[in-house]
């Protein structure tokens, strides 16, 4: 792991350098982290297409000795409510051992012929911590095609908090690189958390 202060400042230069509006979101993440020392941090750039409007938007995570902190910023567009253009930021902290789970899906090509430390063509990382979930639910039924009766509903509940694609075509191999080793440090961090408790 890296040095406090050469970490602090890596996240600072990668939010510098996603170039968006890095001022706005690197006083949101400092405010968030306060003087707790940075662990280990992804910076998540998007470009989006919206009908026919180009949309942007930044999703930086941070990890601290106690809390994952979520800081994402949207731009829109000039609107009712405002006649300029302008930018929302939130960010939320969260104790480590509140996070219920870390799920990494990985996507590779030609997986006949996978050798181990390969990069995936693409990650998708999903985190739980309780602040959404889903309820999906569908009738019950039972076995008989023939029967009618009311069998009530069946569903399932998913912790659906934050998910984050990142693809090598997309975003580059630094970014997958960058997404797996976040999501090794955080399955890591929340493991030792309810070691402690």
């Amino acid at each position: 792991m890296a040095k406090t202060g050469t970490t602090t400042q890596g996240l600072r230069a990668a939010i510098e350098r996603s170039g968006y509006y890095p001022a706005l979101v690197a006083e949101a993440v400092e405010a968030a982290v306060g003087g707790e020392p940075v662990a280990s941090y992804l910076v998540h750039q998007e470009t989006t297409f919206d009908s026919n409007e180009v949309r942007r938007h930044v999703t930086v995570l941070v990890l601290t000795r106690t809390r994952f902190i979520v800081s994402h910023t949207d731009e829109q567009a000039a609107d009712g409510t405002s006649p300029s253009p302008y930018a929302t930021t939130s960010t939320e902290s969260v104790r480590l051992d509140r996070i219920s789970s870390v799920v990494l899906s990985r996507v590779v090509a030609n997986p006949e012929s996978y050798t181990p430390g390969s990069l995936p063509r693409e990650v998708v990382l999903t985190i739980g911590w309780g602040a959404v979930s889903r309820i999906d639910l569908e009738p019950a039924a039972c076995g008989d095609p023939e029967c009618e009766a009311d069998h009530g509903y069946t569903g399932s509940s998913t912790a659906d908090d934050l998910s984050l694609r990142v693809s090598e075509a997309g975003d580059g191999p630094d970014s997958v690189r960058q997404t797996l080793t976040f999501a090794q440090s955080l399955s890591e961090a929340t493991v030792a958390s309810t070691a402690v408790r």
